[in-house]
């Protein structure tokens, strides 16, 4: 039996490389993303796609191929480049058109908490968000392309919101990263006050929200926030991340919090329960163990 075909632009990223591993017993996988994978997460079996998304003809020069299914996890994150805009808008905006052609069996677009700004937690998911950044607001406009766009076309899809991702593999420029990294190396190193309160949740459960979009026919149309549900601190996050590897020496107060920053960002889960049956697996302290594994043997 021929397997089905799935396409994740921005497979070479962390996120998409869990899922192209995950996926590449099931699905003929192809990646979209602007250069070849670094060599820690290239994968045998994907065909690797170089495309700048955010220009039509690039996507009608590059793409041969029909695809069953398409995930969206292209671009990058930056609060203050305008070239987001680009990536982010545009990218989904000529995607959308693209494989509107193609007669998909859903199109996932990965949203981000980003989009509610400093809206009030838990966030319940909708399309009246208050993004204060330009990665934000780059999100929330393509959710409402999505949204404006299959009501003219009934194009098939689903919008994930994710909170913070963590895991092995992702890139040092981020929190959990930066901090085992520095604490590794015995470093001192500047942290904000560490009042903020976030979601983090580990890569494989974000991936396993992802493969229950699927099949999963009630998500069509909607928009849900993936996360694991629980606050943590991020002071505490950072005195236990140090603790654990038992070296380290966080500076806290050094980094000014950004202007445009929630100090508390959590999700309302009801909708993963709802239309995906899905719920988070991993608990924090397991994750970070499997991370911090990770890195020391990096």
């Amino acid at each position: 039996m021929n397997k089905k075909k799935l396409l994740i632009v921005g497979g070479t990223g962390f996120i998409g490389y869990h899922l192209s591993k995950i996926c590449l017993n099931k699905f003929q996988v192809s990646s979209l993303s602007l250069s070849q994978p670094k060599k820690e997460k290239k994968l045998k079996k994907v065909k690797y796609i170089i495309c700048d998304i955010s220009k039509k003809y690039s996507l009608e020069k590059k793409i041969k191929s029909k695809f069953d299914i398409v995930v969206n996890l292209g671009g990058y994150i930056n609060h203050k480049d305008q070239s987001t805009v680009k990536a982010h808008y545009d990218g989904c905006k000529n995607l959308v058109n693209f494989f509107q052609k193609q007669k998909l069996k859903i199109f996932i677009q990965i949203g981000s908490s980003s989009e509610y700004g400093k809206k009030n937690s838990p966030h319940l998911e909708n399309l009246d968000g208050k993004p204060t950044t330009i990665y934000g607001k780059s999100k929330l406009n393509a959710s409402k392309y999505l949204f404006s766009f299959s009501k003219k076309k009934k194009f098939p899809f689903t919008i994930i919101r994710f909170y913070q991702i963590y895991g092995p593999k992702q890139n040092n420029d981020r929190i959990i990263p930066i901090v085992i990294n520095s604490s590794l190396k015995n470093e001192k190193f500047n942290c904000s006050s560490g009042l903020q309160n976030r979601d983090f949740l580990y890569v494989t459960d974000a991936v396993s929200s992802i493969l229950k979009c699927f099949d999963a026919k009630k998500s069509l149309g909607k928009i849900i926030n993936i996360g694991s549900g629980r606050q943590t601190n991020i002071k505490k996050l950072i005195i236990n991340i140090s603790n654990k590897i038992k070296k380290g020496k966080p500076l806290f107060g050094v980094i000014k919090l950004r202007a445009d920053e929630s100090i508390d960002s959590y999700p309302d889960l009801k909708n993963a329960k709802k239309y995906l049956n899905w719920k988070p697996r991993i608990k924090l302290e397991v994750g970070l163990s499997k991370t911090i594994k990770y890195f020391k043997k990096k």
